[in-house]
């Protein structure tokens, strides 16, 4: 990645830590097409063949569309004044080197109103939120500190004590004991035949594509306020493969 590259972003941009399925995988192709959007290459996608859906795909899957086929593990963030973007990628690139590749079971559910693709077992739910907490401590550092006016905005929504407590410390509250991964497939859809077909849909290609490779995350970019983001730069989990080499 050049220089210029590097530092292309303006101070408006906002960056997040996102899992991304590898490109080679399936589940990128499948997710991108989905969605009718490749975040990485930025290139329009035709849906799979959902017969139920295909008529509704671009009114169901909007808003998820403009961030992406991703899972967050940290929510997107400007970054701090004396951080620049070379710095975020020098941390994001060692962060990811220390972790280790692993396979999760997914499944397609329901939650309140969207549907989206989530672990299948307590065990892969908690290694996602292990994942998420460490990759939410190593970059907080380089996050910039929520406004108060941020803060105001997040204790305007429904939240429960505890999700009141990690907004004054962390600035978002679905962090640490409050995360739970998913990769959202859906608006918020107001009709249970819609969210049920999706659903079903889901649960088929689950099975078809087998676990998601947990083997990377990515940055991904809002270059500015309302654009879509985008898939910039990829990192791959060489942990294992390092300690399987050795010295």
């Amino acid at each position: 990645m050049s220089a210029t590259v590097r530092n292309a972003w303006s101070a408006q941009a906002r960056f997040a830590i996102y899992y991304a399925p590898a490109r080679a995988s399936g589940w990128w192709d499948a997710g991108s097409a989905w969605l009718g959007r490749d975040a990485e290459s930025g290139a329009t996608r035709d849906p799979h063949d959902a017969p139920a859906l295909s008529q509704a795909l671009g009114r169901l899957t909007a808003s998820p569309r403009r961030y992406g086929w991703h899972g967050t593990l940290v929510a997107p963030f400007h970054l701090a004044g004396n951080v620049t973007v070379a710095d975020l990628l020098d941390a994001a690139e060692r962060w990811a080197q220390q972790q280790e590749p692993f396979s999760l079971a997914v499944e397609a559910a329901t939650l309140g109103d969207f549907v989206a693709l989530r672990p299948a077992t307590p065990s892969g739910d908690e290694q996602m939120r292990t994942l998420a907490e460490n990759a939410l401590r190593t970059f907080t550092p380089l996050r910039m500190k929520p406004s108060a006016a941020d803060i105001a905005r997040r204790m305007e929504a429904p939240l429960t004590e505890r999700q009141r407590e990690l907004v004054v410390e962390w600035g978002y509250p679905y962090v640490l004991d409050e995360f739970r991964f998913h990769m959202t497939l859906s608006n918020s859809l107001d009709q249970a035949g819609d969210r049920d077909a999706i659903v079903a849909w889901w649960q088929r290609e689950a099975q078809r594509l087998g676990p998601l490779p947990i083997d990377g995350a990515a940055i991904f970019v809002e270059p500015a306020p309302g654009e879509p983001f985008m898939l910039w730069q990829r990192l791959a989990f060489t942990a294992e493969i390092a300690q399987r080499e050795g010295p």
